[in-house]
């Protein structure tokens, strides 16, 4: 028996240990390698009919596997994936895996027989057992997930613990963005946890603010949460920021940003996830916040402690978020110094092979320097950074006058 496999992984390492034991099983077997940190997405295109299994790292794009996994496993057809995930994580089988296994603790035996497991249910989908499978999906379904009343034009990205669809409103065609989260509300801390998510996203729904998303619709569909929201046809931050921006650019950026912040925070809301992917461009170069205060309320991000759940980006966290602490306004404005450093350099200011090596360089390194074509805004960079958040502006209205001092000396 000839078996195709395609291994997915960034560790050049752990890909030819899977190769080792796909042959060592199969020795006709034809192994391929794909690296993602090099090579990128694989295309929405891609369908991966010519082979007979996936094997999928956890650790690909620094630890994005469930990403990846629920992104292919959504694909027609896909082929069965094995999923080599850290060990004691349960969520792959919810994400699509056809098999989970540990990713540094399984031996021979545990890897061959998920393997002939996942061949025979490709066999059994090839054979015509389970076409269905292999069938376009209905137009109101959205990965799993079936809303009625919109209809699903494309995927727009996977995100750590959501879909993001381009969605057209059915009988006007209006466009929309729907946003899909993985996991079950309930499931998690109980319903006073989604009691309370409604309420404080109907506040922040209630706000006519330039820079927050319009929400047109929040619901529950096959047991998992959406958000219908505007549409907006620039992406978000993220793509814009190929490298440095244009240091007026980006105070333009954090006005609007922290002006969105201050709505927030004035009626309670804390984001508590600014990061560029939460930050999206509209037609006329405005920018808009999306996701506020979302990872805390349905605990949907990952527990990153082991000890209670710390929610967000590490990249983007404050000292005090990161370690659990009480959290108010200035923690996000924290993290809005870490979107403006990376804004004005490139890249992001501490970076580590872990997220709790993060989380501790947020808490214990040197501020970080700008580069010198921009080191006059080094003293808001500073403000916004420092470490003990009564260091910090008390409110997003003295950044935002702040930024106007910088931006009226640029224009004199």
């Amino acid at each position: 028996m000839t078996v195709r496999a395609l291994i997915v992984s960034d560790r050049p390492e752990f890909r030819q240990l899977l190769a080792h034991h796909v042959t060592l099983e199969w020795r006709d077997a034809l192994p391929a390698e794909y690296e993602p940190a090099r090579r990128g997405r694989l295309q929405a295109s891609f369908r991966g009919s010519v082979y007979d299994v996936v094997l999928l790292d956890h650790e690909v794009q620094e630890g994005r596997g469930l990403e990846w996994l629920e992104d292919l496993g959504d694909r027609a057809g896909f082929p069965p994936i094995v999923y080599f995930a850290p060990a004691g994580d349960e969520r792959a089988m919810r994400a699509g895996a056809s098999r989970v296994l540990a990713r540094l603790e399984f031996d021979h035996e545990q890897f061959a027989a998920a393997l002939r497991e996942a061949l025979v249910e490709r066999h059994n989908v090839l054979a015509g057992t389970s076409r269905a499978a292999l069938e376009p999906p209905p137009p109101d379904r959205f990965g799993s997930v079936r809303i009625r009343g919109y209809r699903c034009v494309r995927r727009i990205a996977v995100g750590g613990s959501s879909s993001v669809f381009l969605a057209a409103v059915e009988g006007t065609g209006e466009a929309r963005v729907l946003k899909v989260f993985r996991q079950v509300p309930d499931a998690v801390e109980g319903t006073t946890t989604f009691d309370r998510f409604l309420r404080e996203f109907d506040l922040a729904a209630r706000l006519d603010h330039p820079n927050i998303a319009r929400i047109h619709d929040l619901g529950v569909a096959d047991d998992h949460v959406y958000l219908a929201m505007e549409y907006f046809p620039g992406g978000d931050l993220r793509s814009r920021m190929s490298g440095p921006l244009p240091w007026r650019d980006a105070l333009v950026y954090v006005r609007q940003l922290a002006a969105a912040l201050g709505a927030l925070h004035d009626i309670g809301v804390l984001h508590r996830d600014v990061k560029p992917g939460n930050v999206l461009l509209r037609g006329d170069g405005s920018v808009a916040f999306i996701d506020f205060g979302l990872a805390r309320q349905l605990d949907l991000d990952s527990d990153i402690t082991g000890n209670g759940a710390i929610f967000g980006t590490p990249h983007y966290m404050s000292p005090e978020q990161g370690h659990g602490l009480t959290l108010d306004g200035r923690s996000d404005l924290y993290s809005l110094g870490i979107v403006l450093h990376e804004m004005l350099s490139g890249v992001k200011p501490f970076r580590a092979e872990t997220p709790l090596a993060v989380i501790y360089m947020h808490a214990n390194e040197p501020l970080p320097r700008l580069p010198p074509a921009v080191a006059h805004l080094q003293p808001l960079l500073d403000v916004l950074l420092a470490k003990r958040p009564a260091d910090r502006p008390a409110s997003a209205a003295e950044i935002i006058a702040r930024v106007d001092e910088l931006l009226g000396l640029a224009a004199a």
